[in-house]
């Protein structure tokens, strides 16, 4: 089994020029695999344009319309390389984004949950979980630097890698 790699993206709020998500493509994730997009994509556009490029998984996030809830759900687990993956967008009432997404998955043994929202990066454990959260490369809010991930996945190693630039 080949080690696989993995983009992870999420909160990119694209809502005109589609085309800057080739660019975030071109730049960042020549040798991914696959990319992940956890949520608020905000124009479906994004998705085709992604999936044009690359082998694509996502979910839907609070801010996106109908347009994208129609082609992608709200919640997916795949499997990859031999690893449960849980994907949440982690918006909702109470609580965190990654309570929110960790609870959505309690019932699903998972090994890895991917979520967004809070556009803070985040690498953690939580019951023997692996919790993901890429940030966003093209909003930060309130963080100094944008950021994505890269996630490798061979059968006994996982390598979760958050990249930050300006």
């Amino acid at each position: 089994m080949r080690v696989l790699k993995i983009g992870i993206i999420s909160d990119t709020h694209i809502t005109k020029h589609s085309e800057k998500i080739d660019k975030l493509l071109d730049k960042y994730f020549k040798e991914v695999d696959m990319i992940i997009h956890v949520g608020d994509f905000n124009s479906v556009e994004v998705i085709n344009r992604i999936k044009a490029r690359k082998k694509f998984y996502g979910v839907w996030g609070n801010n996106d319309g109908k347009s994208v809830k129609q082609v992608i759900n709200s919640k997916e687990i795949i499997t990859v390389n031999g690893y449960k993956i849980g994907m949440v967008h982690g918006h909702g009432e109470g609580k965190n984004a990654m309570e929110r997404a960790y609870s959505q998955f309690k019932s699903d043994k998972v090994d890895i949950i991917i979520f967004g929202h809070s556009h803070q990066p985040i690498i953690k454990t939580r019951g023997k979980i692996l919790m993901l959260n890429p940030g966003s490369p093209s909003r930060k809010l309130k963080e100094r630097w944008y950021s994505y991930m890269i996630l490798e996945l061979e059968k006994k190693r996982v390598d979760a890698k958050l990249v930050f630039f300006n």
